[in-house]
């Protein structure tokens, strides 16, 4: 029994010792270095803003204390920036995307030939909110609320990026189960660029997080002003912030959406629970994925990093990386006529 106790006390001694080893080895590697961090959209979009709050307090909690920057790499959705990072990015934990749309699986699941990535490949290191998205329209259209939408004779003009974008697939879903129409104008760098096209009446509407809507400029203006309105939002319950707004899953049992249909809504909608995820190309070692998910971790619970979100009203609802990885592996394993679905809504026929 001793030599028991001693064999086992020595595996342990040995596994504290090649634990400190790597530790020591990671603070090497990471001392004196940069770590890029990509943001997929132009400066002043939330993603933008995620990415910069994450870079500014981070480093201290990865050994050897780096610094990182951030770049703006706008365009496609995001997809510019997932393809660069999956695709032209060295596995060494310098490059990672600071706050994605959780989307762009949409694109890989259709085949788009746009998308040079597999999404489950990527190392999911974790997410600072989850959350449901709405639509706003501007408060002086015929458009007031989602019934106007159904019956107009001219559908309104909603912006998006690209179609993995929830300003795009959102109203195509919309159409999908509840039988609204819409003219979607796409090609815009970012979502700022889409906001200021509302302002000047070129556009009259636009899809995105029920986060980003109540936590910064210019929406907090606009609402004062009464100049949009908010017609719809995904959650299976209202938000607490928009208790007037009718949800999606409401608004199928008013219109009898068939079940096939509810079933596609629960995979599109699912991308909610990954929020705003920060990741790294794939390849990634295991041991500074760890690094890496530990840093994010404790930057949650980072009290600097805590005053900043207060200064800037936005929520926390964090989830960790294996959670992304577990949720990102289910969604990637969908039949065949989910994605056929999917297909023909996104027009990847």
């Amino acid at each position: 029994m001793k030599s028991i106790r001693t064999t086992a006390a020595l595996i342990a001694l040995v596994g504290l010792l090649a634990w400190g080893q790597s530790l020591h080895a990671q603070a090497d590697f990471y001392k004196g270095k940069t770590i890029t961090v990509i943001a997929g959209t132009t400066a002043g979009a939330l993603y933008d803003q995620w990415s910069r709050l994450l870079a500014q307090h981070m480093g201290k909690h990865i050994p050897g204390k780096p610094d990182l920057i951030v770049q703006n790499m706008p365009g496609a959705g995001h997809m510019i920036a997932a393809n660069y990072v999956y695709n032209k990015s060295k596995p060494d934990g310098l490059t990672i995307i600071g706050s994605i749309v959780p989307t762009l699986y949409f694109d890989q699941l259709v085949g788009r030939k746009e998308a040079q990535f597999d999404w489950a490949k990527f190392a999911w290191i974790g997410s600072p909110v989850q959350g449901e998205s709405q639509m706003y329209m501007r408060a002086d259209t015929p458009y007031k609320t989602i019934e106007d939408v159904r019956n107009a004779k001219e559908p309104p003009r909603c912006g998006a990026q690209g179609t993995s974008d929830s300003a795009y697939y959102l109203p195509k879903l919309f159409e999908e189960l509840i039988g609204t129409k819409f003219n979607l104008v796409q090609g815009y760098p970012g979502g700022p660029e889409i906001d200021l096209a509302v302002e000047r009446g070129e556009i009259h509407c636009r899809s995105f997080t029920i986060e980003a809507f109540l936590s910064r400029e210019p929406y907090h203006t606009w609402r004062k002003k009464g100049f949009v309105r908010n017609i719809i939002q995904t959650g299976k319950k209202r938000d607490s912030k928009m208790p007037e707004t009718p949800t999606v899953w409401e608004l199928m049992d008013k219109y009898k959406t068939p079940e096939a249909s509810r079933r596609l809504a629960s995979v599109m909608l699912a991308s909610g629970a990954l929020g705003r995820p920060m990741l790294a190309p794939p390849g990634l070692a295991a041991d500074r994925v760890k690094i890496l998910r530990d840093a994010f971790n404790k930057t949650m619970e980072d009290k600097e990093f805590l005053a900043d979100l207060d200064k800037r009203s936005f929520d926390l609802d964090p989830v960790k990386g294996e959670e992304l990885e577990r949720i990102v592996k289910d969604v990637m394993s969908q039949p065949a006529d989910i994605i056929a679905r999917m297909k023909k809504l996104l027009g990847a026929d």
